[in-house]
C-alpha cells in the first residue's frame, strides 16, 4: 500500500514536470481585450465584416487588421466601446444597406416555363434564367433565404424589396444572388454611381444629363411620400428647384408613355415635390460622409460649380467656393430672368446646399484676386474650374458697338442685378436660342412697345425650348425670319437708329444639320429701332489662364473651352478639374449639374489615390439597345397635366413667376400615368401600378 501510494506520488511529480515544462514549450498567449471586445460586438456571427465570425473578428481588431468599427451590426455603439477597449479615438463608418436595382419582377415576360429546383441560381443555369430581360431579378427568393435579419422580402409583383431598418448591409443576399441585381451599397457608392450598361434604366433616365432615378421618384409621388420623392432626385440633382423651372426635360424625349400617347410631365412632378419641400419651410437633412481631411476649391458658383460643391461635400471632403460675382448662382441667376427662376427660389435652393458646411468667397475672380499658385500654396488638394460662357459673341458687322447697342448675357445680368436700363419704345434681338427668348421677354416686361426677334432661319431651326418661343408669341414678339443683320446704323450722335438686314433662303444642311441660310442679293431693309441686343452665342472667358505659371499650361480647345477627358473631366493639369460650359459649351443646366457630379467621382478618386477612370460599362450619352421601343401595348390615352401659367396680358406687366406648380391632385393623376418602367417591362394600363 505504502510503495503503491509512493508510487503514484512520484508518477504525478513527473508528470507535473512534463507539464509545467510543455506548457512553456507550447504556451499560448491570449490578449486579454479580445474577449472585452468580443463581448462588445454583435454575436450575429453574420459575416458582414469580412472575418469568419465575431471572435475573428476580435482577433483583427487586437492585431491591428480591422478598425474598431468593423461590426456592421452594432452600429456606433459597438464602436465607441471597442475602440474604448483599444484606446483609440472611434472611427464613424458609413452604413452598409443592400439595395434592389431592378423592379420588374413578374411585369418581365418569360422566354420558357420552368419546372426545375426553385432556387435562382438553379434557374441561372438554364439559359441564363426564363426571363427576358437579361439582368432582371427571377423571384425565386434566393435571397430571402439567407437573410438572417429579416430584411428582405418579395413584393407582391415578384422582386425583392429591402426594409433598410433592418438591413444590416452584411452582404449575404449579395453574395448568393446570381443576377448581382442586390448590391450592398454605402451613401458614398451611391452618390459615385453612374449609369451602366447592366443597369436596370429606363428610357427616360438613359436620356436624364444628370441620370435621375426618374421612375422611383415619380413611384414615391404616387405613394405619397413626397420626401422619399426629394431624397430621390436629391441623390443625383442638388438643384431640383431650379431645374424643375428651367430645365428643357430631354428626359420626356424617350418616354415610352410618348410613343402611343402624350410623354409623362416628368419635370412637372419634379417641381411639384421640389416645391413641396420649399414650402415647407424646412430643408429636409442631407447626410454626408466622415471628414477625409481633404480640401478642394471650386471655381465658379454656377449649376456646375454648385453641383460638384454639393457632392464633394457629402463625400467628406472640405469644399471652399471662390465666385467672381456678388451672389451664387452663376448664369441660373444673372442669366435666367426672374419670370422664369425667382431669386428669392434660387436662394433658398442654394442655402440648403451651403449649409452643408461649404464655405464661400464672392466678388472673387481667377487671374485678378487669387491664381492657382495661391490655391495651391493656401492647401487646397484639387481645384474645379467651373467659370461658365460669360462672353458675349459679336454679329461682326459695322455700327454694332454704337449707343443703344448691347450683349444678351450682359443685358439680362443688367436686369437681374437690378440696374437700371435705358427706356425704349422700339428694340430688336438678334438670335434664335434661349437668350434672346429671354430677352425679348424681359423687353416686353420693362415696357418696350415694339419688340423684334430677328433670326437668320426659320421658326422650324430655333435652337430655342418650342415652349418659350410659343410664350413669347403670346407676349406679342414680333418675329422676322430668314433675316441676316447687314449693318447697325446711328445718328451723328453715335446714338442707334435703324438696323439693316439682308432677307435670306435656305440653302443646303450645314454641319448642324439645319439648312443654310443664303442671303438674297439687293434685299437689304431697314428696321426703326431704339436698341439692339446682340444674343447669337457665349464663350468662356480664358483670360485667367494669363495670371500665373502653371496655369499656362492648362490645355483650351479652339472653342475656348477646357480641354478635359469627357467622361473624367480631369484637365491637362493632374489636379484640376472642369464641367458645365467651361467644358461643353453653352449647354443645359441640367447637363452642367450631370457634369459637377461626373468631375467630383473624379475629384474623389484622384483625393484617395485611386486610378482616374471612367465608370465600368458606362453608357455616356448612349442608350442601350433593345430598351428603345417603336410601340407600347396596352396604353390608353389619359391627358397629361397641363402647366398652369399666368396670363399673357397679366404677366407681360411685371416680373412674376410666369409658370406655376400643378396641385397635388394633379401631381398623383400625372403620377398614374407613368408606366413604371424597367429595362424592357412596364405597367399596362389596364393593371394596377407598381409600387416602391
Amino acid at each position: 500500500m505504502t510503495e503503491a501510494l509512493l508510487f503514484m506520488l512520484g508518477l504525478g511529480a513527473v508528470c507535473g514536470s512534463i507539464l509545467s515544462i510543455a506548457s512553456k514549450i507550447f504556451y499560448i498567449y491570449e490578449d486579454p481585450r479580445k474577449l472585452e471586445v468580443e463581448g462588445f460586438l454583435a454575436g450575429a456571427n453574420c459575416g458582414g465584416c469580412g472575418f469568419a465570425g465575431c471572435s475573428a473578428a476580435a482577433e483583427a481588431v487586437i492585431a491591428g487588421e480591422a478598425p474598431s468599427s468593423v461590426c456592421i451590426v452594432g452600429g456606433a455603439e459597438s464602436a465607441a466601446n471597442v475602440a474604448a477597449v483599444m484606446g483609440v479615438e472611434a472611427k464613424s463608418a458609413e452604413p452598409m444597406t443592400s439595395h434592389n436595382k431592378c423592379f420588374g419582377g413578374d411585369r418581365a415576360l418569360d422566354r420558357f416555363y420552368y419546372m426545375g429546383i426553385n432556387s435562382c441560381q438553379a434557374l441561372t443555369a438554364l439559359f441564363g434564367g426564363k426571363r427576358e430581360c437579361e439582368i432582371g431579378c427571377l423571384g425565386c427568393g434566393d435571397c430571402v433565404n439567407v437573410c438572417l435579419f429579416d430584411a428582405i422580402k418579395l413584393g407582391p409583383d415578384g422582386y425583392p424589396v429591402i426594409d433598410e431598418a433592418k438591413c444590416v448591409g452584411c452582404g449575404a443576399c449579395e453574395r448568393v444572388c446570381p443576377k448581382n441585381v442586390l448590391k450592398v451599397k454605402s451613401m458614398t457608392d451611391r452618390l459615385l454611381h453612374f449609369n451602366r450598361e447592366d443597369d436596370c434604366l429606363a428610357p427616360c433616365r438613359q436620356t436624364c444629363p444628370a441620370e435621375i432615378d426618374i421612375p422611383k421618384y415619380i413611384a414615391q409621388i404616387k405613394s405619397g411620400d413626397y420626401e422619399g420623392a426629394v431624397h430621390t432626385i436629391r441623390e443625383r440633382n442638388p438643384l431640383l428647384l431650379s431645374c424643375g423651372r428651367v430645365c428643357p426635360h430631354p428626359c420626356e424625349t424617350h418616354c415610352r408613355r410618348a410613343i402611343e400617347d402624350e410623354a409623362v410631365s416628368i419635370n412637372q412632378l419634379k417641381r411639384f415635390v421640389a416645391d413641396f419641400e420649399m414650402n415647407s419651410g424646412k430643408h429636409l437633412p442631407i447626410s454626408c460622409a466622415p471628414p477625409t481631411g481633404k480640401r478642394v476649391a471650386v471655381i465658379g458658383g454656377g449649376p456646375a460649380g454648385l453641383s460638384c460643391a454639393y457632392f464633394l461635400r457629402r463625400l467628406g471632403h472640405e469644399v471652399t467656393i471662390f465666385e467672381a460675382m456678388p451672389k451664387l448662382g452663376g448664369m441660373i441667376r444673372y442669366g435666367i430672368p426672374e419670370y422664369r427662376l425667382p431669386k428669392k427660389v434660387l436662394d433658398w435652393e442654394i442655402e440648403g446646399i451651403t449649409n452643408l458646411g461649404i464655405k464661400v468667397h464672392t466678388n472673387v475672380k481667377l487671374g485678378v484676386d487669387f491664381d492657382m499658385s495661391s490655391l495651391v500654396s493656401a492647401g487646397y488638394d484639387a481645384v474645379f474650374i467651373g467659370v461658365g460662357a460669360w462672353k458675349d459673341m459679336s454679329i461682326g458687322v459695322e455700327g454694332e458697338n454704337l449707343k443703344g447697342c448691347y450683349t444678351g448675357i450682359d443685358f439680362l445680368a443688367k436686369v437681374g442685378m437690378g440696374e437700371a436700363v435705358p427706356k425704349v419704345r422700339r428694340a430688336a434681338v438678334v438670335g434664335g436660342g434661349n437668350t434672346a427668348i429671354d430677352c425679348v421677354r424681359t423687353l416686353v416686361r420693362l415696357g418696350v412697345e415694339e419688340v423684334y426677334l430677328v433670326y437668320r432661319r426659320t421658326r422650324k431651326e430655333m435652337p430655342a425650348n418650342e415652349v418659350e418661343i410659343d410664350a413669347a408669341e403670346h407676349e406679342k414678339v414680333k418675329f422676322i425670319f430668314l433675316a441676316a443683320p447687314a449693318k447697325v446704323i446711328g445718328n451723328e450722335e453715335g446714338t442707334l437708329t435703324h438696323l439693316q438686314y439682308l432677307k435670306m433662303k435656305l440653302g443646303e444642311p450645314d454641319a448642324s444639320g439645319r439648312r443654310r441660310p443664303v442671303p438674297i442679293e439687293g434685299s437689304e431693309t431697314l428696321l426703326e429701332i431704339d436698341m439692339l441686343i446682340a444674343a447669337i452665342g457665349q464663350q468662356s472667358d480664358m483670360s485667367f489662364k494669363e495670371g500665373g505659371k502653371r496655369i499656362q499650361d492648362l490645355k483650351i480647345t479652339r472653342w475656348k473651352t477646357i480641354d478635359a477627358d469627357p467622361e473624367t473631366l480631369q484637365a491637362s493639369i493632374p489636379y484640376i478639374f472642369t464641367a458645365g460650359d467651361a467644358a461643353t459649351g453653352p449647354s443645359l443646366v441640367v447637363e452642367a449639374i450631370g457634369g459637377g457630379r461626373r468631375a467630383a467621382r473624379s475629384i474623389h478618386m484622384y483625393l484617395t489615390g485611386q486610378e482616374i477612370k471612367p465608370p465600368l460599362k458606362s453608357i455616356f450619352k448612349r442608350l442601350i439597345p433593345g430598351t428603345i421601343f417603336e410601340s407600347v401595348e396596352g396604353i390608353q390615352k389619359i391627358a397629361r397635366a397641363k402647366m398652369p401659367e399666368l396670363p399673357a396680358d397679366e404677366r407681360i406687366t411685371n416680373f412674376k413667376e410666369v409658370d406655376q406648380v400643378i396641385s397635388e391632385d394633379a401631381a398623383l393623376a400625372e403620377s398614374a400615368r407613368c408606366l413604371f418602367c424597367g429595362r424592357t417591362c412596364y405597367n399596362k394600363d389596364d393593371k394596377e401600378s407598381s409600387k416602391l
